[in-house]
């Protein structure tokens, strides 16, 4: 016979699962995919697979695409944390969920409802394992000598003081605090000390800079000129595990996604479902004004969203994609990337471990 728990242990038992870890972290919100879900699971085309036997889609559910394990969980003070997670989750996806919503039924968004939407969109141009491998990319070569001279420059300024006389300048406290580093002194044969800075380029680095931009550089982004774009009668927006587009856009065959926010004249493309599209052009009037596209242009867009996936292109049923983007079949690829994930909290974990010593 079941007994009822005592309020008590009842309580307790709520704030342990409050207190869960969020281990399965999706980089592709689940309350964004379920508008191209069909009773709660998705076609899905793989872009990189073992061998050709496997055929072209498959549905998965939801909760089981696009996550990976601990992808933002960094180590702090000896503990994994998911705040990150969290975090992402109360200031960007659960707020924006309804004004989705509101768009899907093609009902008038108030500029609070268009900030939320935009605020979203950003935040999903920075979480993707696609953009992880960028910015580590371009921090590897980088990150190093901006360290060596900020902290040559932060030496000079302090022994000019110190020869002068005045009191050292106090900063106010920032989140750049919580810039993941360590400062080692090293002795010197004559006496003299050389002080350097160490930081690790992986996920605790990656994480603390997102959160940069979805604080400081997203008060920068200009919240109007953003208009919905509706595909015409018989085409669907697809979208994939890379949705935030950020096109340089020179011609229908000279274009590239190596813009930023702040390029004028940039084209910014984010489904939001088969028949929605959010779309900007920074620092200009949209381009485009129609509330639905003509079949040209919207091909084309329809191309653009398939050619910037990652490793999934995700619909509401199978179509054509393989025509405009084929797969890779190689089994030596995909197992090496298994494996890569397989070890990303294990060695991610320890190299943050060993930068806080």
């Amino acid at each position: 016979m079941l007994r009822k728990l005592p309020m008590t242990v009842r309580q307790s038992v709520r704030d342990l699962t409050m207190q869960q870890l969020h281990k399965d972290n999706h980089y592709v919100p689940k309350l964004y995919l379920k508008q191209w879900a069909q009773d709660g699971g998705i076609s899905t085309y793989r872009l990189l697979v073992p061998n050709e036997k496997l055929p072209l889609w498959r549905m998965h559910s939801l909760k089981g695409i696009a996550y990976q394990e601990h992808l933002y969980n960094y180590v702090v003070s000896g503990h994994q944390t998911d705040e990150f997670e969290r975090w992402l989750d109360s200031e960007f996806e659960a707020p924006a969920e309804e004004v989705i919503s509101r768009v899907v039924r093609d009902e008038k968004l108030l500029p609070d409802q268009w900030r939320t939407l935009i605020r979203f969109a950003m935040a999903q141009d920075v979480r993707t394992p696609a953009r992880y491998r960028e910015f580590v990319a371009r921090q590897s070569t980088t990150l190093q000598p901006l360290l060596n001279e900020t902290l040559e420059r932060s030496i000079t300024e302090l022994e000019l003081a110190v020869s002068d006389g005045r009191s050292l300048r106090r900063c106010q406290a920032t989140e750049l605090e919580k810039f993941p580093f360590n400062l080692v002194i090293e002795p010197q044969p004559n006496g003299d000390g050389m002080l350097q800075a160490h930081t690790i380029v992986g996920r605790r680095l990656w994480v603390w800079n997102a959160r940069r931009l979805l604080t400081d550089t997203i008060k920068k982004i200009p919240m109007k000129g953003w208009v919905i774009l509706n595909a015409p009668p018989g085409l669907s927006w697809p979208t994939s595990d890379n949705p935030l587009i950020r096109l340089n856009f020179h011609g229908p065959e000279k274009y590239d996604f190596k813009g930023g926010w702040g390029v004028k004249n940039e084209d910014i493309l984010l489904p939001l479902s088969p028949k929605h599209l959010l779309y900007t052009c920074i620092g200009s009037r949209p381009k485009i004004c129609a509330a639905t596209l003509d079949l040209q242009t919207a091909q084309f867009m329809r191309r653009i969203i398939i050619e910037h996936a990652d490793r999934y292109v995700f619909s509401t049923e199978p179509s054509d994609v393989h025509l405009i983007r084929p797969r890779t079949i190689c089994a030596e690829q995909f197992m090496a990337e298994r494996r890569a994930w397989g070890d990303w909290n294990r060695e991610q974990s320890e190299a943050e471990a060993k930068l806080a010593r």
